[in-house]
């Protein structure tokens, strides 16, 4: 092959395990110095990210990485379930961790945040019907910055955050 920049040879899209890969590795010194590693060994070496308690995986391409763009497709477990309740009465548990609870009543519908769900935990609140959303503590504190305890109308949402264990903020489109 005849001497080529490293910018003007063919894109590799489809690296096999033995392939080798040009490196460039520019330190401080004026001259870059041309070092080579196979596919293989690359992506032995290449730091992965884990995070605890997720499964299934996530597969991102070079595009993605480059131009920041999923082509509009939705990365998987990374939208919120919904939990649905038509009742009066609701009680938080720990599944609705990262939830959004949709409550969906034409009467006052009151939410009970009970003890133990433990700090970090968050969950999200729609008023779908026309029953005022309150909440309740249960061996637990709410703080909101202005008092509230209930989403302010109809199709009002409202989070929930646990910043220390048994220790909750209510906030959003909240009303006294």
């Amino acid at each position: 092959m005849a001497n080529k920049k490293i910018s003007d040879l063919d894109p590799l899209t489809t690296p096999a395990g033995a392939d080798i890969l040009a490196i460039v590795d520019q330190d401080a010194s004026p001259s870059a110095t041309t070092k080579h590693v196979t596919a293989t060994n690359l992506m032995t070496l290449a730091p992965v990210q884990s995070v605890a308690g997720q499964t299934g995986t996530v597969t991102i391409s070079a595009g993605d990485l480059t131009d920041g763009n999923f082509d509009g497709t939705a990365i998987s477990g990374f939208d919120a379930s919904i939990n649905d309740q038509t009742g009066t009465t609701y009680t938080l548990v720990a599944g609705d961790n990262g939830k959004v609870v949709v409550l969906d009543n034409a009467s006052a519908v009151t939410v009970t945040v009970p003890s133990g769900l433990g700090a970090g935990f968050n969950c999200s609140f729609v008023q779908k019907g026309a029953g005022q959303v309150s909440f309740t503590a249960s061996s637990t504190t709410i703080n909101n910055r202005q008092s509230h305890t209930k989403i302010s109308a109809q199709y009002g949402v409202a989070s929930i955050v646990a910043y220390a264990a048994d220790t909750f903020v209510l906030a959003g489109d909240t009303a006294a």
